[in-house]
């Protein structure tokens, strides 16, 4: 592809479309994995992301729109999963690992069921931001909305849950409140993200920038700031490297996190 070619790409609507979603889920990523990591929810991110083939088999099942009936199901999966865990004695990784198995297992049987084209659904494996539409551009700029003023509004308590949630308690910090709030914001999150990167995928776009920030940020604000920003920056690259050597766009994302990831990950060794 000649220069021409490339840059006439990015005055397409769809291609804007793309790199301003890539931008939005790279900042939500980069601020809810944050969270995931310091709280080491990481197996959780997972669980609720692959969850989501169940979500997408009901969809169809049910001849509902598919991006309204998954952020449904992520929610409704997501709270139950975290009542579940405070509910028994079991250890979370158990129930995790009990739920997803249970979730991919019944999402495997209802997509036997359906009949006829299966693109879609297999095309929700993998992801395409290129299909981004302009109402998941207001979804995710509500959502970014609302984390950030989330954040700014309860930092102090938001600090307190991360680094000792007992003590949290015994402040009177609304412990269980903040800890559903948060898993919502996360299950929309992830929802949405599948959109781009696929269930196999979405995982890695909430740890890997968070992960690539925990090694240069020890304070918590600049931590937060810098995982969005990795996060935006690695959408907006991963955009230009798929349209300039014709490469999937969500995998070529994550993939630009990845080295990211690695190249700080060496530089921090080498210090």
């Amino acid at each position: 592809m000649n220069l021409v070619n490339f840059l006439s790409l990015f005055s397409l609507p769809f291609m804007q479309r793309a790199i301003l979603g890539g931008v939005l889920l790279g900042m939500l990523g980069g601020i809810l994995g944050s969270f995931l990591i310091l709280r080491r929810l990481s197996l959780f991110g997972d669980t609720v992301g692959h969850s989501a083939m169940l979500g997408v088999v009901l969809a169809a099942l049910l001849e509902l729109p598919t991006t309204w009936t998954l952020m449904g199901f992520t929610v409704a999966f997501g709270l139950g999963v975290i009542y579940l865990i405070d509910r028994t004695d079991l250890g979370s990784d158990t129930v995790l690992c009990i739920s997803l198995s249970g979730s991919i297992a019944l999402g495997t049987i209802g997509f036997s069921y359906l009949k006829g084209y299966r693109g879609n659904l297999l095309s929700i494996l993998f992801g395409d931001i290129l299909a981004i539409s302009n109402t998941d551009l207001i979804l995710l700029l509500l959502l970014l909305a609302v984390t950030i003023a989330w954040i700014i509004i309860s930092l102090p308590e938001q600090i307190l849950l991360t680094l000792n949630s007992d003590l949290a308690l015994v402040k009177g910090v609304p412990v269980r409140s903040h800890r559903y709030f948060f898993i919502v914001l996360l299950a929309i999150t992830i929802a949405l993200t599948i959109r781009a990167v696929g269930i196999l995928l979405v995982n890695g776009f909430l740890v890997i920038p968070a992960a690539t920030a925990r090694l240069i940020c020890q304070q918590f604000v600049p931590f937060l700031a810098t995982a969005a920003g990795m996060g935006a920056f690695s959408g907006v690259m991963g955009m230009v490297i798929s349209g300039a050597i014709d490469l999937p766009s969500g995998p070529s994302i994550v993939l630009v996190q990845l080295f990211g990831f690695l190249a700080v990950a060496l530089w921090c060794r080498q210090g």
